[in-house]
This record gives C-alpha cells, structure tokens and sequence, in this order.
C-alpha cells in the first residue's frame, strides 16, 4: 500500500476493511464511488411513512418510556446504518451521507424525531449527495423530520385564515436555523426582517399525522398571505414562493462560501489553506452547486492528500475500528450504545449546529480515556491474529515505527491491539 492510497482509505473512506483488495488507482476509486449509485440496501428500509405512523400510536397507546414503536424502529434502523457503514464498498460516499447528515442536523432530543430519524437520511439526504444542492435542500426542509425537529409543523402566519381564528403564532426556528446554518450563514449580513420573513414563506409546510399514508402536506390555510422578501429578494406567497425561496438561498454565493469553508474543514484541515475554499467555492458556483462535481474537486485538491492532520470523531473511531478487524455483519458490536458512552450519540447531537468538526472539541482528558477504555475491551476480539499484521492492513505506510515496537513488545495480543488503536496515527484521519 502507497501513502496516497493510504489517505484515501482513512482521509475519504472509513478506513480499510480487513484486508479488501487495494485499489490500483485510488483517486479513480474515488471518484467511481461518486459516479456510481449507491450501493447501501437496507432489509427493512426505513420510510416516513412507517415512522410517522409509530409516532401516531405512541401518541395514542402512551407506552412506558423505552417499550414505544419509535423507541424500537430507532434502534433497529440505527443499527443497520452503523452495519452499512462497516460493510460499505463505497466509504467515500457514505462519508459523504455522514457530513450532509452533519450539516442538516435533526436530533432525538427532539423526541419526535426518534421514530423518523433514519427516513431523514434515507429520504432527504442519501439521494443527493451527488446532485444539486437545491434538490436536497428542498428535500430536507419539506422532511417531517426537520418540520418536527425545528417547530415548523405548527407554525402558523398571524394574518393566515388559521391565524385569525386560533391566534396561533409564528416559529421562526427553521427559517433562522436554514439561515445562519443550512445556506447563506451570517456571511450575508441577514436583519432580524428576513428572518421573520422567510418564516412567514414556509408557514404552512407542515404534516399530516392522520393521513394514510401519514406525510408532509402543505396546508394553506396557515400559510401567512402576500409578497415576502428575504435578503432584498421578493417572493410570491403560497407553495411555489417557498420553493423558490430554498433555490434562491441554495444558490446564493454566501451559501456557497459557507459550504465550501465546511467540506475543506471535514476533508483537509481543521484549518484548512484559503485556496482550498476558493477552489470548492468556484465548482459550487459554476455548477450551480453540483455537490458530485464538488466532491470530485475535493478528491483533486492537493492539500486533502497532505499528512493526517483530522482527529477521528467517535464515529470515526468506532466505526474504523471493527472495519480494521473486518467482523462479521453477524458479531458486530452494540454500536448504537458504544458510541453514546463515547459522546456521539446517533443523530443525537446536543444542538442544530450539529457534531463539531475540530480535534479540540473531541480530544478532552476525560474523552480519550473513554476511548482507550472501549479499545482496550473491543481488542479482546482480536483472536488469534497477528496484530502487526493487522496494523500494516489497516494503516499501510502511516504506521510509523514507534507504534510498531510499541505493539511488537506489548504483553498480550489484546495490549497490542489496545496500542494500535490507541495510536496517534489510528486516532486521525
């Protein structure tokens, strides 16, 4: 194994998976994994339909905490996600599925978000990781998940035929949050106004709990009538004015700094080089944000192939982790929970802003004591295996020779193990 292939397993994929052939080109590899379709399949695939309809009898049976459908479809799908992305043959796109996840953060602190949270991924994120950024814009802020999550389902304008007659009120956490979070961000100097505005646009986009099947619906009679106009721009009210809202914003050039300035962070640095933004930048803009042919560019740029700089989130490590020992999809380990003892709950994050994406925010005392903790009792699976070998499996030319002679004269082949996982090099991507 090459030091270029070696990046482009652990800096673009999730890590090698056992010993799985090489790829001769790896930048061709690459970028095949944005070309082809997605290869994730799923027994039971997870829907909205099937969520939302959980939700509706737990509402109405009121189970004990923990016995609810919700609580069982999450942990049942949450399971076959994480087991996707250990047996994946196309790590860089399912590295890609995990950051627009990232980006477009709905959370089970939300409670009713538990039963519809893998839809989300599903519906509104893996479908578009490499086409137009306005198609999964547009699909994630009509997902139930993200009108449940952000309060939009229930907002409604004051001057609406609903608003007149309940004086229910206007929520302007979606608009604010698709502002500042999901698109322009405060690089466009945004008021108070066009917050308020947009929420004003998306009143109405909501959902229908009772149909069959239960869904987002549109309802007018909550829309908030008349023209609105969002960053000097007018747009018409209804549905349509929505729409062409999102597409506006998905092509603004502040949105495209702003998620150009993300994707160089996630694949390059922490802090990545100002060239590397611009680069991505100027595909966003000239393709309209095309986010395959903005994937591909982050493949070309120099500095994504420099030495690994980017610590490994929980995820990260858990995942590469058991790709390293190449387990069975019948004895992987409980996941779901060993990433929640690790600080990375499952579409769990504590806030909108989503996972942090700096080594500083996952490197704390007290957080890589619980990874050696969980690395010291996962490496009782390695068997009988030769541990060197499993290093020079999984890291190739980054495992530097220090880790080898730490791993070479460990006491056990579990010590061993627990050095090589353990190890700086293990630990970045």
């Amino acid at each position: 194994m090459d030091t270029r292939t070696a990046h482009a397993l652990v800096r673009f994929g999730l890590g090698r998976r056992g010993a799985e052939p090489l790829p001769p080109d790896p930048t061709a590899w690459l970028l095949d994994q944005i070309r082809q379709p997605d290869p994730a399949r799923f027994d039971d695939p997870p829907t909205t339909a099937k969520g939302l309809a959980a939700l509706r009898e737990d509402r109405a049976t009121k189970p004990p905490p923990g016995e609810s459908r919700a609580r069982a479809l999450y942990k049942a799908q949450a399971a076959a996600q994480l087991a996707n992305a250990v047996m994946t043959p196309a790590p860089f796109r399912e590295r890609l599925v995990w950051f627009w996840t990232n980006h477009f953060v709905i959370s089970l602190r939300r409670g009713q978000c538990t039963a519809v949270a893998a839809a989300f991924v599903e519906e509104a994120i893996r479908p578009h990781v490499t086409g137009p950024f306005n198609d999964m814009l547009l699909a994630v802020i009509r997902h139930p998940a993200m009108l449940l999550y952000l309060d939009n389902a229930t907002s409604v304008g004051p001057d609406s035929l609903a608003g007149q007659r309940s004086h229910r009120g206007l929520n302007e956490n979606l608009a604010r949050e698709c502002l500042e979070l999901h698109t322009v961000s405060p690089l466009a100097t945004y008021t108070q106004a066009d917050v308020t505005a947009f929420a004003k646009i998306l009143t109405g986009w909501s959902i229908d709990l009772q149909a069959d099947p239960p869904g987002f619906r549109y309802r007018p009679f909550a829309h908030e009538p008349g023209i609105q106009t969002v960053l000097r721009q007018p747009f018409p009210p209804d549905e349509a004015g929505g729409i062409t809202a999102l597409r506006f914003l998905a092509n603004h050039p502040a949105t495209h700094r702003f998620l150009a300035t993300k994707l160089a962070r996630h694949f390059v640095a922490d802090d990545p080089p100002p060239e590397a933004i611009r680069a991505i930048e100027g595909v966003l803009r000239d393709t309209s944000g095309d986010l395959g042919a903005t994937s591909a560019a982050l493949v070309k740029l120099d500095a994504a192939w420099q030495p690994a700089t980017k610590l490994r989130t929980p995820m990260d490590f858990v995942v590469a982790s058991v790709r390293a020992l190449d387990l069975p999809a019948d004895q992987l380990p409980p996941m779901t929970g060993i990433l929640a003892g690790l600080g990375q709950p499952l579409w769990a994050a504590p806030a909108p802003n989503g996972w942090p994406d700096h080594a500083a925010d996952w490197a704390s005392p007290e957080a890589m004591l619980r990874r050696i903790d969980w690395a010291s009792g996962f490496a009782g699976r390695i068997g009988d295996r030769d541990v060197i070998e499993v290093a020079d499996t999984a890291l190739g030319p980054l495992l530097r020779s220090e880790t080898r002679d730490a791993v070479r004269h460990a006491g056990s082949r579990r010590d061993a193990m627990t050095l090589l996982l353990t190890s700086p090099e293990f630990q970045r991507r």
